[in-house]
């Protein structure tokens, strides 16, 4: 990869992040034994801005891929291509991320096929190696290369799961959204409020959290009362705000959206 595609992929400036326990020591420490790091939390709870501040603290390269159903060993490491009458190969972000000592980051990395994720066994271990199998070569990994995955434990099913040939090749980090001051000090700060609108966007955070169970998957994640933040920043009433970031997006029952809209309304 040159300079110039690297400068691409450096994290320039600081992300805002918070820590809520060791993790900023515990992924230091993976990375400077060159041990891979799984990350497991709900969705919208921090991991992607962790993996992009411990990139910018580290000074290194960030190549993420966003892991679906149809992402293939090839997608992630590369293919030949035809470039006029040539036939050219083009490194995957995989590869491209070996080259360049980077950190690789699959985000949600069980929606990927089985036989995809296979291909970074050889990378989690004490071979640290990339076998490019179309061009016949193999690519050894330098140092500074560190491979994270993230996935949400709570939509695993006997379908999408890690198998324990995979997930006892790293070291993990479990994350949870923040406790509640830490997390409207997030709120405020990302969504452009004051600190007493953002405590109040969290109370409603954690009442609607607590729906998990009597037909709601998943709580309201920091990500979406970050939304509703930003929407009262920008003249929305709060209750519309709330009721457009919180309640519509997470359900479509309507009777969840009835009872998420009243905390809405009484706390607000």
């Amino acid at each position: 990869m040159s300079e110039q595609a690297i400068e691409e992929y450096t994290v320039a400036v600081e992300p805002f992040y918070l820590a809520v326990g060791a993790e900023i020591e515990l992924f230091e420490a993976a990375s400077a034994a060159r041990l891979p790091v799984m990350l497991k939390g709900p969705t919208g709870c921090g991991k992607t801005r962790f993996v992009e501040y411990m990139a910018w603290r580290l000074n290194r390269p960030l190549i993420t891929v966003a892991c679906h159903e149809d992402l293939s060993a090839t997608d992630l490491v590369g293919r030949f291509l035809l470039e006029g009458e040539e036939t050219v190969w083009h490194d995957g972000p995989l590869t491209a991320a070996v080259r360049a000592g980077a950190i690789c980051y699959l985000d949600e990395v069980v929606e990927a096929r089985k036989d995809t994720v296979v291909i970074i066994h050889p990378l989690t271990d004490d071979r640290r190696r990339l076998p490019i199998e179309k061009r016949g070569t193999i690519l050894d990994a330098p140092p500074e290369f560190m491979l994270v995955v993230s996935y949400n434990p709570g939509y695993q099913s006997v379908l999408k799961d890690l198998k324990q040939s995979t997930r006892q090749r790293f070291v993990a980090l479990e994350f949870d959204y923040p406790p509640p001051e830490l997390e409207a000090e997030i709120v405020a700060r990302e969504g452009g409020i004051d600190l007493s609108m953002a405590r109040d966007l969290v109370t409603i955070g954690q009442k609607v959290r607590n729906l998990r169970g009597h037909g709601l998957e998943e709580g309201v994640s920091t990500r979406l009362l970050i939304y509703a933040a930003q929407l009262i920043a920008r003249g929305i009433a709060p209750t519309l705000a709330a009721e457009t970031a919180l309640a519509t997006p997470i359900t479509d029952d309507r009777e969840l959206q009835r009872s998420i809209c009243e905390v809405i309304s009484t706390i607000l």
